[in-house]
C-alpha cells in the first residue's frame, strides 16, 4: 500500500461540489495559523505532509485535476465509492480544481502560489520544470516561498527521473531485507511506511524553513526530500556497524539483535504479547512476573550480551510460563511486578482499548458522504495550540468559489471562461 509520486499532466471539466460549507474552521486553534499552503501533487506521501500542517492550522490548498481528482480518491478501501484514504488524507483541506498542465492553469497556479507561504508537490523531477513552475520562476513571483519537492529518488542522482513508491524505499532503504524471519524472504510493510516517514520528515523541514525565514530573517527555499533517505535514516547505525565492525545486521524476526528478552510470545488462550527488557532491571522483573527467580542468578542470562547467546533458552522458559496462563493474566502478572509487556493489537482492539478512548486517540468526524468517520486524532498534542479536525477530506472542487472567488478575487466572467475551458 505505497505511494507513487504523482501523476503528470490530465484534462478533462472539473466536478463543481455542491457545498463549500461546511468547513469554516477555527485554524487559530493549531500553532500554523496564518500559514497559507498549495499542495500539488498525488498519494500517500504528499497527502500526508498537507493532512499534518492541516491539522495544526496551516490553510492547505490542495490542487486537484478536474474530474479525476487525487489518486487517493480511487485508491484503497471504498464506502460505496467514496474513498477512505481519501477521506483521511484529505481532512482539513480545501479541494479546487485545476489543471496545471495547461497554460490557462500555470497562470491560476502561480496567483495561488504568488500569496502562499509553502508549495508542496511531488510530482516527477522535471514535471513542474516543464510546466514552467520550477523553483527558480516561483521563487522570482514569491521570494519567501518554501517549496517542498518529495519524491521517490530525490532531485538529483542517477536514479532521480524513475517513478518512486514508498514499496521501492522500502526495499533498497534497507528496512525490508532486516524485516520479517531468518528462515523467509525480506518482509514488505503492509501500509505506506516509507510515505509516512518521509512525509513527517518534510513536514519537520517545511516548519524549520519557515521558521528560518520568519525568525531568522532568511528568505524563501526549496526542500529536496526522497522517499529512501528518510526511511535509512531509521534503520539505525547500520552504516556505521558495517564499516566499524564489517557486520551486515539479517533478519531476527521478533527477536532483537541489541536486547534480550524481546519476542512475540502466545499466551495459553491463544492470544499474543509483546516483550521487551532493554535494561537490566526490567529483565530481572521478567523472571519474577514468569515466577522464575532462580534466573536471575544463572550465568546464561546474567547480563544483555548472556542473554543474548543464551536467547533459545530464555525465550523457552517464558514461553513455557505464558502457555499456562491466559493473555489477562499474562498482563496482569506483568504490570504487577513492573515488567514491560503488551498486547498485541488489531484496530478493533485499538479503538476499544480504555487508554486510547481517555487519551481520544481516534475522533469521529461528522461528514456528508460518510455520515460520521472515525480518525486518528491530531498528534503531539499542544498545551495551547492543540490543532483540530474540522472536516475529512472533502468532494472534488468543493472549495472553488471560496479559493477562486474569494481569495483570488476572480470574477464571475474569469470563473466561467476557465470552466468552460475545462481548467478549472
Amino acid at each position: 500500500m505505497s505511494d507513487e509520486t504523482a501523476s503528470e499532466g490530465g484534462q478533462g471539466t472539473a466536478e463543481n461540489a455542491a457545498s463549500a460549507d461546511e468547513d469554516h474552521r477555527d485554524t487559530s486553534a493549531g500553532p500554523l495559523n496564518g500559514v497559507t499552503v498549495v499542495e500539488a501533487g498525488s498519494m500517500i506521501s504528499i497527502g500526508t505532509v498537507g493532512r499534518l500542517l492541516a491539522d495544526f492550522g496551516a490553510d492547505v490548498i490542495k490542487v486537484e485535476q478536474p474530474e479525476t481528482g487525487d489518486h487517493l480518491r480511487h485508491f484503497g478501501p471504498q464506502k460505496e465509492g467514496v474513498g477512505l484514504w481519501w477521506k483521511y488524507l484529505g481532512r482539513n483541506k480545501q479541494s479546487v480544481t485545476l489543471d496545471i498542465s495547461t497554460v490557462g492553469g500555470q497562470a491560476v497556479f502561480e496567483d495561488l502560489v504568488s500569496e502562499a507561504d509553502a508549495l508542496i508537490e511531488n510530482f516527477r523531477p522535471g514535471t513542474m520544470e516543464r510546466w514552467n513552475l520550477g523553483y527558480e520562476h516561483l521563487s522570482e513571483l514569491n521570494p519567501g516561498l518554501v517549496m517542498l519537492r518529495l519524491s521517490g529518488f530525490g532531485q538529483t542522482g542517477p536514479y532521480s527521473d524513475r517513478p518512486g513508491f514508498g514499496t521501492l524505499a522500502e526495499a533498497m532503504s534497507g528496512f525490508a531485507y532486516l524485516n520479517g524471519h531468518p528462515d523467509r524472504e525480506p518482509l514488505l510493510p503492509p501500509t505506506g511506511l516509507a510515505d509516512g516517514i518521509a512525509a513527517m520528515f518534510s513536514t519537520m523541514a517545511v516548519a524549520f524553513a519557515l521558521y528560518n525565514r520568519d525568525a531568522n530573517g532568511g528568505t524563501g527555499q526549496y526542500i529536496d526530500t526522497s522517499l529512501i533517505e528518510p526511511i535509512f535514516s531509521l534503520v539505525g547505525p547500520q552504516p556505521l556497524r558495517h564499516q566499524q565492525l564489517d557486520e551486515v545486521e539479517t533478519r531476527s524476526g521478533n527477536r532483537s539483535t541489541s536486547s534480550a528478552p524481546r519476542n512475540v510470545y502466545e499466551t495459553g488462550d491463544g492470544r499474543a504479547v509483546a516483550i521487551s527488557a532493554s535494561a537490566q532491571p526490567i529483565a530481572m522483573r521478567v523472571f519474577d512476573a514468569i515466577e522464575r527467580p532462580d534466573l536471575k542468578d544463572d550465568p546464561r542470562f546474567a547480563d544483555n550480551e548472556k542473554r543474548l547467546q543464551h536467547v533459545d533458552e530464555l525465550d523457552e522458559a517464558i514461553q513455557d510460563w505464558m502457555d499456562d496462563h491466559t493473555r489477562e493474566e499474562v498482563i496482569d502478572r506483568f504490570e504487577a511486578c513492573e515488567a514491560t509487556i503488551a498486547p498485541i493489537y488489531n484496530v478493533a482492539d485499538v479503538t476499544a482499548d480504555e487508554h486510547y478512548r481517555a487519551r481520544d486517540a481516534v475522533v469521529d468526524i461528522e461528514d456528508e458522504q460518510l455520515g460520521t468517520g472515525a480518525v486518528q486524532n491530531t498528534v503531539p498534542r499542544f498545551s495551547d495550540t492543540p490543532g483540530s479536525i474540522s472536516h475529512l477530506g472533502p468532494r472534488l472542487g468543493a472549495h472553488n468559489e471560496d479559493v477562486y472567488r474569494e481569495r483570488l478575487s476572480y470574477d464571475d466572467e474569469t470563473l466561467a471562461d476557465l470552466k468552460t475551458a475545462g481548467i478549472i
